[in-house]
């Protein structure tokens, strides 16, 4: 098989989707008590680290579809104050970045992307932007995943979900997404 280097972002952005859909089942199992409390960590509760996660996913996937949302998206810096609201905004904007990532062509992988940040617009190449939002994801999440541990809810393994050894360990969120193992390993678009 030709190598496909969209391949990659269409695994990471369906990875994303999975880790964040396991992440918030966990979440949701947290009183409200315990969603916003203090907790050592960048963001001071899970609360604040999962809505940092949403806020500037929403600040990206705004600037890949080329909008200009830029630094509106930062006003408000908890838009959920409860779990539930945020993992169906969260799904939203993780089920528009898999759309957007499967409607990529490789001259669309290259091209650039106006970034507005108030008094100037950022341009990066689109697989730039890609790796720095995956890698932003994937950065907080793990604050998460440390602060669950001070709670009575047990962390989630959130990286089981790129190699084929691993569909076993993810079947039950593939499932509940009613994704296939042929979903994930070979995304729709995939070249001949």
């Amino acid at each position: 098989m030709p190598y496909d280097p969209l391949r990659v972002f269409r695994k990471l952005a369906r990875n994303n989707r999975l880790a964040n859909f396991r992440l918030h089942q966990a979440c949701l199992q947290l009183s409200q008590e315990a969603f916003v409390a203090r907790r050592a960590s960048f963001f001071p509760t899970l609360r604040a680290t999962l809505n940092h996660i949403y806020i500037v996913d929403r600040f990206y996937i705004d600037a890949l579809w080329g909008g200009t949302l830029g630094l509106a998206a930062f006003v408000e810096e908890e838009p959920f104050p409860a779990m539930q609201a945020l993992q169906g905004a969260q799904t939203e904007l993780d089920e528009t970045l898999i759309a957007f990532v499967d409607g990529l062509d490789e001259d669309g992988l290259a091209a650039i992307v106006n970034i507005h940040r108030g008094t100037r617009i950022q341009q990066d190449r689109c697989d730039d932007i890609l790796s720095h939002l995956f890698q932003h994801q994937t950065h907080h999440r793990g604050q998460a995943h440390a602060m669950l541990s001070g709670t009575a809810i047990k962390p989630p393994q959130l990286d089981e979900f790129i190699v084929g050894d691993d569909a076993k360990a993810r079947k039950e969120e593939m499932d509940a997404l009613g994704w296939t193992e042929d979903d994930l390993m070979f995304p729709a678009h995939r070249p001949a």
